[in-house]
């Protein structure tokens, strides 16, 4: 059960209700001074268990980079400012190695912290999984925190740009407040998990955040530009998407700013498909659109379309071997994930989840392939609600 992973102070989940916070914590404490952790440090030297949350700058610069770190410790809030010049972090990770961790959404910035410096929780209670596995159709934390405390978060600070120093009072307000609520939501949906019987589902559901997240994120491969609809082009389609998409990547890196902002997947696949169509040039460049800020980009956007529509196909990087798990199903075994989806949907209904939760797609399709699959493909939980339904009893 999920109780024997939490600090002994954590126990109250069990027997009556936490305290609810006040609506917004009394202050908080700024560290973007070299040597100002301390303050931090002594306080996570007498807590096992900390709410974290991480502010990025995912979309403002081509690298996304940790901006600001969240940390409730007791009633105490403390905001460390990654960015500050000559603020060493080693001394913190060092002290969080231990502790518990309750957070939000946790898969990005779990991944985050480890790209950062290779940091792994011990153990981890994240509210977002909670919410799912009870159900919630709204498990934001934004709706969380409104339907359980009547407390709005700003919307300006999910989409702010967190690199830029000095970061206002009003973004401050909003970090801190992102965790100080994050433990007595914890509580209330730990009782309603118990009550539900799916404690043990949380504690593996945390588990596997925490190993997918010590993955960190995919590292980039010659075969990024092989987008969306690319696997239904054949000939100057494919060389011009792979030109136009190096061109973006180029531009974005030299404008430090996301790809997205310089054009979307969308508008690549519809020169490319234009392209394979066999229109010209200059035929497809009357129909991009790249907007004020990125006028000045068409010409370069025009040379490389032009080289991508001078290139051999044959000259492509080839695509990687097939992946075995992705061959394609008999018509048996087809028949089979249909089977195994219709009782996994059944089951979502009955417990009220979605029922992705239960298996996905991709996990359908490898567990029709081999059923015997099944306990290496889903964790216990998951496997205790499919291994006996009727499907998969017939395929034994």
């Amino acid at each position: 059960m999920i109780s024997r992973l939490l600090p002994s102070p954590l126990r109250r989940l069990f027997g009556a209700p936490a305290t609810p916070p006040t609506p917004r914590p009394a202050s908080y404490l700024l560290l973007d001074q070299p040597g100002s952790l301390g303050p931090l440090l002594t306080a996570l030297g007498r807590v096992n268990e900390v709410s974290l949350d991480t502010e990025a700058d995912n979309m403002y610069h081509y690298k996304t980079r940790v901006c600001l770190l969240q940390f409730l410790v007791g009633q105490e809030v403390f905001l460390v400012d990654v960015l500050a010049p000559g603020l060493a972090l080693s001394p913190l990770w060092e002290a969080l190695a231990d502790k518990h961790l309750v957070m939000h959404g946790s898969d990005f910035d779990l991944r985050l912290l480890h790209d950062l410096c290779r940091f792994q929780p011990r153990s981890l209670f994240d509210t977002m999984l909670a919410a799912q596995l009870l159900g919630r159709e709204r498990f934001g934390l934004a709706s969380l925190l409104e339907q359980h405390f009547g407390v709005a978060l700003d919307k300006d600070g999910q989409k702010a740009n967190w690199s830029k120093r000095p970061i206002t009072r009003k973004l401050l307000d909003y970090a801190a407040l992102d965790v100080w609520h994050l433990p007595a939501l914890r509580d209330i949906l730990s009782r309603e998990l118990k009550k539900l019987g799916r404690l043990e589902w949380l504690e593996q559901q945390c588990r596997a955040q925490i190993a997918s997240g010590a993955e960190g994120f995919a590292p980039a491969t010659e075969h990024d530009w092989r987008i969306g609809r690319s696997e239904r082009l054949r000939g100057p389609g494919l060389t011009v998407l792979h030109a136009i998409w190096h061109w973006r990547e180029q531009q974005a890196r030299r404008l430090d700013t996301p790809p997205f902002k310089v054009c979307g997947n969308a508008l690549l696949l519809k020169i490319a498909e234009a392209a394979e169509a066999g229109e010209t040039g200059p035929a497809i460049l009357a129909q991009v659109h790249l907007g004020k800020r990125h006028e000045r980009l068409v010409g370069s956007l025009s040379a490389a379309l032009q080289a991508g529509l001078e290139r051999d196909p044959q000259t492509l990087p080839r695509r990687p071997g097939r992946d075995p798990n992705h061959v394609s199903l008999t018509q048996a075994q087809v028949e089979l994930q249909d089977r195994i989806k219709a009782d996994r949907d059944r089951i979502a209904q009955q417990l009220r989840i979605e029922a992705t939760l239960i298996a996905n797609r991709a996990q359908l399709g490898r567990i029709a392939r081999d059923p015997r699959q099944l306990p290496e493909l889903l964790l216990p939980w998951q496997v205790a609600l499919l291994r006996d339904q009727p499907s998969l009893k017939a395929a034994s």
